[in-house]
C-alpha cells in the first residue's frame, strides 16, 4: 500500500475512528453557557508526581497531568481520542517511515525562548540516550539511531530550519503521528540541559499553563498554575488558573468536593460510587475510558518463573470472580476484562483466544495450583502491593480474600502510604511482592496498551516481561500500514500473553468525576483527564 500525503486528521481518522465515548460532545468546544469569571482559578485533585517534571521521565498520570497543563506538544488529543494539531502546522508522509514535521513559527517558552524545530530534536534525543535511563526512551525505539546498548543520538532526527525538521523510523508505522500527543515528545528550552534536575523542579513550558513562580510545586501538598499568556493553541484557558491538590485519600477529596473546597474531582472513591449521581445530579460522569486494571506478578518473585509461574498465573487468574468484585466493590462501574487493552480502543476484541483464563472457576483454580505445588510446593503469603492514596484497598483485599477462599493460601495487600513511594519501589525493582498496575492510554491504539508494557526493555515494563514471539509480533504489527492488519497480529500477541499472563487482568475502569456548584464546562476526555482548560467558574 502506498502511503500518500496526510495530516495528523487523516491518521485519527484511520486509527481512532472507531473510538466513542459516551457523554462526550468535542474536545475542541467553547464554553457553552455562562462564561463566568476568567480570571477564577479551578482547583482539582491530583497526585505526587513520582520523579521530577521531565517529560521524558514522566509515565505516570500524576505528573503527566501537570506537564499536558503546562506544556504544548506538536498535537494534543480531543475529548474523543483524536489528535489535534498544537504546535504542529502539518505532519506529512510519503511512506509511513520519514516524516516531515513543521511547527507554527513565533512560538515561545515562557522564559522567552524560542520554540523551534531544535527543541524537539534536543528534547528527543535527551528522552533517547541510555546514560539518561528515562523511563520513556522506549517511545524512541522506532526513530533511527535509537540503542539500548550504547549512548547513540537519534541519527532519523534532521532539522531543516528553524520550523522544519524530519524523521526517519528504521520501518515504515503508519501510526507514528498518532503517538506525538504524548508526553515524551514535549519539547524542551534549551536551558533545560544546564541542569535538567533543577528544571525538573521547577520545569518551564509553553502550554496553556505556568508554574506560579518559584514555590508553585509544593511537593506532597499541591501545584499551584497560572495562565500562559503567549499560549495560543487550541487549549487556550478560560479561567484563571489551576490549582491540583495532592490528597491523601480519595475521601478526603469527595469530602472537599461536598464541602465546596474542590471544583472538579475526576475520582469518586468506592464508598460512594453507588451514590454519587444522585448527589451530583447534572454535575457528575460515569464514561468510559480507556483505563486498563491489572497486577504484575514479577517472575523475579519465587515460585513464579517456568512452568510453575505459568500454572500458578493461571491459577490467580481463574480464582477472581471479576463480576462479583465489579458489582460489589465498585457498583458496576467497572467492566470485567476480556483482553489487556481497551474496549473504547479500535480493533478491541472479546474473543481472543485463550481469553477464557479470565472467566472465574474455583474448581479449575485449585487444580491449576495442585499442579504447580507438584513441580514445588508453595510456601509464604501472596501479597498484592497498592497506593493508600488511590482508593485501591477495598479491591484488593476482595481479591486477597477469593484467593485465600478459592487457593486455600496466605493472602493479603501491601499498602504503600503513596503512589510515588509504590512506584519509586517498582521502577527500583525493590519491591518483592506482586502490585497493582494499570494503564491509562498515551494515544488511542491497541498497541500502546501493549508495546510500552509487554515488550522486551520497555519503559513501563514493571515485571521485566520478555518474549521474543511478543516483540516480533509487535513490530511486524507496527510496520502494518492498514490498521486491521495492524491489529490483527497485536491480537496475535494477546492470545501469547494469555499463556505467559505477565500481568494478571482484571478490569476496564470508567471515568467517574463530579463537579461543584460554580463551575461549568466541565467535559472528561478520552483518558478519563478533564480538559481543564475550558472549565469556567462564577465566583
Amino acid at each position: 500500500m502506498k502511503i500518500k500525503r496526510f495530516g495528523v486528521a487523516a491518521i485519527a481518522l484511520a486509527a481512532a475512528g472507531a473510538l466513542t465515548l459516551s457523554g462526550c460532545t468535542s474536545g475542541d468546544a467553547s464554553p457553552s453557557a455562562g462564561a463566568g469569571d476568567s480570571s477564577a482559578v479551578i482547583t482539582t485533585n491530583g497526585n505526587e508526581p513520582q520523579n521530577p517534571l521531565i517529560p521524558t521521565n514522566t509515565n505516570e498520570v500524576g505528573g503527566a497531568k501537570i506537564l499536558n497543563s503546562i506544556f504544548a506538544g506538536l498535537v494534543y488529543y480531543d475529548a474523543e481520542g483524536n489528535p489535534v494539531n498544537d504546535l504542529a502546522e502539518s505532519i506529512e508522509t510519503d511512506d509511513a517511515q520519514t516524516y516531515t514535521i513543521k511547527i507554527k513559527p513565533d512560538q515561545t517558552f515562557t522564559n522567552g525562548e524560542p520554540v523551534n524545530a531544535q527543541s524537539f530534536v534536543d528534547a528527543w534525543n535527551y528522552g533517547a540516550l541510555l546514560s539518561n535511563e528515562q523511563l520513556s526512551s522506549y517511545f524512541f525505539e522506532s526513530i533511527e539511531g535509537f540503542s539500548y546498548d550504547e549512548d547513540s543520538e537519534l541519527t532519523g532526527l534532521e532539522v531543516v530550519d528553524d520550523t522544519t525538521f524530519t524523521v526517519k523510523l528504521k520501518q515504515p508505522e503508519s501510526d507514528f503521528p498518532l503517538r506525538l500527543g504524548y508526553t515524551a515528545y514535549l519539547p524542551l528550552p534549551e536551558s533545560a540541559f544546564e541542569d535538567m534536575a533543577a528544571f525538573g523542579e521547577n520545569p518551564v513550558g509553553n502550554g496553556p499553563y505556568m508554574l506560579d513562580g518559584e514555590g508553585a510545586w509544593k511537593h506532597n501538598e499541591k501545584i499551584d498554575l497560572v495562565v500562559n499568556p503567549d499560549y495560543d493553541g487550541g487549549r487556550k484557558a478560560q479561567n484563571g488558573g489551576l490549582d491540583i491538590i495532592f490528597y491523601a485519600t480519595q475521601e478526603a477529596a469527595y469530602a472537599d468536593l461536598q464541602g465546596g473546597n474542590l471544583d472538579v474531582l475526576d475520582a469518586i472513591p468506592d464508598g460512594a460510587l453507588s451514590t454519587y449521581e444522585d448527589e451530583f445530579p447534572d454535575r457528575s460522569v460515569n464514561q468510559a475510558a480507556a483505563i486498563f486494571q491489572s497486577f504484575t506478578i514479577p517472575a523475579r518473585l519465587p515460585h513464579f518463573d517456568g512452568e510453575e509461574g505459568k500454572l500458578r498465573r493461571a491459577a490467580i487468574s481463574k480464582a477472581i470472580n471479576r463480576e462479583e468484585i465489579t458489582d460489589v466493590i465498585f457498583a458496576g462501574t467497572r467492566t470485567p476484562a476480556h483482553d489487556f487493552t481497551s474496549p473504547v480502543i479500535a480493533g478491541y476484541s472479546e474473543d481472543i483466544p485463550g481469553s477464557e483464563v479470565l472467566d472465574f472457576d474455583a474448581d479449575e483454580a485449585k487444580e491449576l495450583w495442585a499442579q504447580a505445588d507438584a513441580i514445588a510446593p508453595w510456601d509464604g503469603t501472596f501479597q498484592i502491593a497498592y497506593n493508600a492514596d488511590g482508593g485501591h484497598q477495598a479491591w484488593v483485599d476482595a481479591v486477597a480474600n477469593q484467593l485465600k477462599n478459592n487457593l486455600g493460601i496466605d493472602a493479603s495487600g501491601a499498602p504503600y502510604p503513596t503512589f510515588a513511594e509504590a512506584r519509586t519501589a517498582i521502577t527500583d525493582r525493590t519491591i518483592q511482592t506482586a502490585f497493582r498496575t494499570g494503564w491509562q492510554a498515551d494515544y488511542p491504539a491497541l498497541f500502546n496498551f501493549l508495546g510500552p508494557i509487554y515488550g522486551t526493555g520497555a519503559g513501563s515494563n514493571d515485571g521485566d516481561y520478555s518474549n521474543p514471539e511478543v516483540d516480533q509480533l509487535l513490530d511486524e504489527g507496527l510496520a502494518e500500514t492498514d490498521l486491521d492488519a495492524a491489529n490483527a497480529k497485536f491480537q496475535q500477541v494477546q492470545e501469547i500473553l494469555f499463556q505467559d499472563l505477565p500481568a494478571i487482568p482484571l478490569w476496564y475502569a470508567t471515568v467517574n468525576g463530579a463537579w461543584g456548584e460554580t463551575v461549568e464546562n466541565v467535559e472528561y476526555g478520552w483518558d478519563s483527564v478533564p480538559l481543564y482548560h475550558q472549565v469556567t467558574k462564577s465566583e
